[in-house]
């Protein structure tokens, strides 16, 4: 298990940006895909972006592609999500995950088994 901590979140107008980030407990951070997840209210949690282990290789659902860029720091235990041209239906809370899947490119809430407590964004009109 790793313990996972948000921070980042905010309230920004539209086409404004932040920068959410994850921090990781433990020595084995560049083992786990590290992903991030969102759910509006009364909505489904959804996959956001992910970036795998060593190649550090990012992946995005449809809709945040070319906005959102995924990043990592191994030797700070952190994982990144910024957010740029954001939209009033980015309006979530994200959820930072980790997962040990041997698969790449998972977007299935299943194979991240450690989450954190999830940061607020709102993006106004």
């Amino acid at each position: 298990q790793v313990q996972l901590v948000e921070s980042g979140g905010g309230l920004v107008q539209a086409g404004g940006s932040l920068r959410l980030s994850c921090a990781a407990s433990g020595r084995t951070f560049s083992s786990y895909v590290m992903g991030w997840f969102r759910q509006a209210p009364g909505k489904e949690r959804e996959f956001v972006a992910a970036i795998s282990r060593s190649a550090g290789v990012p992946y995005y659902t449809e809709s945040v592609k070319g906005r959102f860029t995924v990043s990592r720091d191994n030797a700070k235990n952190s994982v990144y999500l910024q957010m740029n041209s954001l939209k009033p239906e980015d309006t979530a809370v994200y959820y930072c995950a980790a997962s040990l899947s041997p698969g790449w490119g998972t977007r299935s809430m299943e194979d991240f088994g450690s989450w954190g407590q999830g940061t607020q964004v709102t993006v106004s009109s």
